[in-house]
């Protein structure tokens, strides 16, 4: 079975958005193993300068990077990315899978998003649109797409 690994910046505290995204796990049990590792955003002062946002975006990276297993496809989720349909996601996990991925891991930034060395981590860059999203509301918003793609995949109705 495939792996898919949510590794993201920052804390769902919610309740509603823990139980959205719990919801779209369920979901995705019978397609992949979904799990999500969250790491603490680093801290920042209201107006930091440039230089404390790449000392923190460095820190993420660090542990961000040590959280990929070996072999992965890594996704990273940034505005350099491309943008996809739903239905050409769902041939990018097909064709990878089919290709002999195992474990995908997608990356999901803070609110000053990922450093370089992250986004270079990457084989394929998404962008889940131009507009900007709470990173919290990104992840729910992938677990959809994720259970949308693997759904399209099996001919499931649900994309419908």
């Amino acid at each position: 079975m495939v792996s898919v690994k949510i590794i993201a910046v920052g804390r769902l505290k919610e309740p509603y958005l823990k139980e959205a995204f719990d919801e779209y796990a369920k979901r995705l049990s019978a397609f992949c193993k979904l799990t999500a590792e969250e790491i603490e955003q680093e801290k920042l002062p209201d107006t930091p300068s440039e230089g404390e946002i790449a000392k923190a975006l460095g820190t993420e990276a660090d542990k961000i990077l040590a959280k990929i297993p070996a072999g992965s496809c890594v996704i990273p989720l940034c505005i350099e990315g491309k943008q996809r349909s739903s239905e050409g996601f769902a041939e990018l996990i097909g064709r990878e899978t089919a290709a002999g991925t195992g474990t995908f891991v997608f990356i999901i930034g803070g609110s000053f998003g990922l450093a370089d060395r992250v986004k270079s981590a990457g084989r394929i860059k998404l962008s889940m649109s131009e507009m900007t999203f709470p990173h919290r509301l990104a992840r729910i918003m992938l677990a959809e797409q994720l259970y949308r793609a693997f759904s399209i995949i099996n001919n499931r109705k649900y994309h419908k």
